[in-house]
C-alpha cells in the first residue's frame, strides 16, 4: 500500500492584539472555521486554506497596529470576491472597490479590505492560480 501523496501547504500567522476577538471576527467576516485555540494562539481555515493568529510577543512578533504598518499582504482567492469583501466590510473592515484587472491569463476580478487588526487583504477570483502559456 502506498502512502497518499502529500502536498506542501503555505500558510501565514497574523499578529492580533486579542486572539479570541480576532477568531470571532474572522469567523463572522470571512466564514473561517476554527481548527484549534490555545487562547493567545489559534489555527483557522477558509475553505481548507489554513492561517494562524498569535498575540504579539515583545521584540519578536508585532501587530500592524504596533508597527503603524503592515508587513504582509494576505491574498484570498475565492469564487465570489465581491461577496466576500462586502461581508468583511459589513463586519467593520475598511474596503476597496472590486475591479476587473487585465492580466496575461485574462481578466482578474479583485478588491480588498483592511481588517480591524490592521492586516491588508486582497480578495480576488481564482484566475491567477491557473497556469497560462508562457508560465513555468
Amino acid at each position: 500500500m502506498t502512502a497518499p501523496s502529500q502536498r506542501s501547504v503555505l500558510s501565514l500567522m497574523l499578529a492580533v492584539p486579542d486572539t479570541p476577538a480576532a477568531i470571532e471576527w474572522y469567523q463572522k467576516a470571512l466564514g473561517a472555521c476554527l481548527l484549534w485555540s490555545l487562547g493567545s494562539v489559534a489555527g483557522l481555515e477558509i475553505d481548507g486554506a489554513p492561517f494562524f493568529l498569535h498575540e504579539p510577543v515583545a521584540n519578536i512578533f508585532a501587530s500592524p497596529q504596533q508597527l503603524g504598518a503592515t508587513t504582509v499582504r494576505v491574498e484570498l482567492f475565492v469564487d465570489k470576491p465581491d461577496e466576500v469583501i462586502a461581508q468583511a466590510i459589513e463586519a467593520r473592515a475598511t474596503g476597496d472597490e472590486t475591479k476587473n484587472h487585465i492580466a496575461p491569463w485574462g481578466t482578474h476580478r479583485q478588491g480588498g479590505f483592511t481588517d480591524p487588526f490592521g492586516h491588508t487583504w486582497l480578495v480576488g477570483d481564482k484566475s491567477p492560480l491557473n497556469r497560462f502559456p508562457g508560465g513555468s
